[in-house]
C-alpha cells in the first residue's frame, strides 16, 4: 500500500472501529478487500494517490477476481467494502468524486436460512437434558439451549455476562453489533437451566471470571470452542447441510414465524437493523401456509 494513502485508509479503519463500533470479524473483512484493492492497484499501475483511482482502475480488480472464479456474494462484498471507503473519502474531502457511483454490484440470489424442524430441535434438547456427564457437554448443552431460545448471536452468547441475566424479570440484556442493546425475554424453564449451572460453576471453580460460560478451566468461552461443541451436536441430531451456532439462530427466528409470530417482533429480537434482513424467515412460514392450506381447504 502506497506511503501517501496510508494515513486515509487508517482514518477509515478507526472510523469503522470506534464510530461505527463493527465487530472485528466485520473490521477484518473490510481491511482484507481494501488491502488488497490497493495492492492490485501499485502491482499494475504503480503509487497513485487516492483522487487518481478511477472506475476503470476499479473495473479491472472487479473483472480479475470474475476471472478466477470468485462468486457473485464475494465480489457484492467486496464492492460494498470500496463504496464504503470512497463514502467515507468524500465526507472528509480527502476526494472530490468517488469512483463507484458507476459500479453495479451482481445480482445474488437469496439463500434460504437452514434450520431444524421443531420435532428435531424437540429430540435434540431431549437427549442433552440426558447426557451432561462433564463440563464439555454441560457446556455443550447450554450453548445449544440459549442459542435455540434466545436467538442470540455467538458473539453475543461468548460475551454474556451473569450481570446481563435478570431473573426477576425473566429477561436478558444483551450487546450486539454497533453496541446496541436489546432486551430477550426467557421462559421459567430457561431460567432454571441457567440457575442450575451457575451452581455447578461454584462447585466446579473457586474462581471464575463474571462470564455466564467458562470452559473447563473456568475461562471465557472462545468462538472456535463453542463452534465446535455447536457443530458437534447438530451432527449428532439432524441431517443438515450446515452445522453452525447459526442454524440455530435462525430456527429460532423460523419457529417463531412458523407459529404467527409479528415480523416486527422478530426483527427486534434478532437484533436486525434493517426489516429487509428479517423477511427473508417469511420464505419458511409461507411453505408452511401452504401445507396448511393445501390439508385444510376444500378447494386446495
Amino acid at each position: 500500500m502506497p506511503v501517501a494513502i496510508q494515513p486515509s485508509v487508517q482514518s477509515f479503519f478507526d472510523y469503522l472501529k470506534y464510530e461505527k463500533r463493527y465487530s472485528v470479524h466485520t473490521l477484518t473483512s473490510y481491511q482484507t478487500d481494501i488491502s488488497a484493492f490497493l495492492d492490485f492497484l501499485e502491482i499494475h499501475y504503480g503509487k497513485m494517490s487516492l483522487q487518481e483511482i478511477n472506475y476503470n482502475f476499479v473495473r479491472s480488480w472487479l473483472a480479475g477476481l470474475k476471472d478466477e472464479g470468485l462468486s457473485s456474494r464475494s465480489l457484492k462484498r467486496k464492492i460494498s467494502s470500496l463504496k464504503s471507503f470512497f463514502k467515507y473519502q468524500l465526507r472528509t474531502s480527502t476526494i472530490q468524486s468517488t469512483p463507484m457511483s458507476r459500479v453495479i454490484s451482481p445480482k445474488v440470489s437469496k439463500r434460504l436460512p437452514v434450520f431444524i424442524a421443531e420435532a428435531d430441535a424437540k429430540n435434540m434438547i431431549d437427549a442433552l437434558n440426558l447426557s451432561t456427564e462433564d463440563w464439555k457437554s454441560l457446556n455443550a448443552k447450554m450453548l445449544v439451549v440459549i442459542f435455540y431460545a434466545t436467538g442470540m448471536r455467538l458473539s453475543e452468547l461468548i460475551t454474556l455476562k451473569e450481570k446481563q441475566i435478570d431473573f426477576s424479570r425473566s429477561q436478558i440484556k444483551v450487546l450486539g453489533k454497533g453496541n446496541k442493546e436489546r432486551i430477550l425475554p426467557i421462559s421459567p424453564e430457561l431460567i432454571h437451566t441457567i440457575r442450575d449451572y451457575q451452581l455447578a460453576k461454584k462447585k466446579e471453580f473457586q474462581k471464575t471470571d463474571d462470564f455466564l460460560l467458562v470452559t473447563e478451566r473456568g475461562k471465557k468461552l472462545y468462538p472456535k470452542y463453542a463452534y465446535l461443541l455447536v457443530s458437534g451436536i447438530l451432527g449428532q441430531s439432524a441431517t443438515l447441510d450446515k452445522k453452525s451456532p447459526h442454524v440455530l439462530r435462525h430456527t429460532f427466528a423460523t419457529h417463531l414465524m412458523n407459529n404467527g409470530a409479528d415480523l416486527n417482533a422478530v426483527k427486534e429480537l434478532l437484533g436486525h437493523s434493517s426489516l429487509a434482513a428479517t423477511q427473508v424467515y417469511t420464505h419458511n412460514s409461507i411453505g408452511k401456509l401452504k401445507d396448511i392450506h393445501k390439508k385444510a381447504h376444500p378447494k386446495a
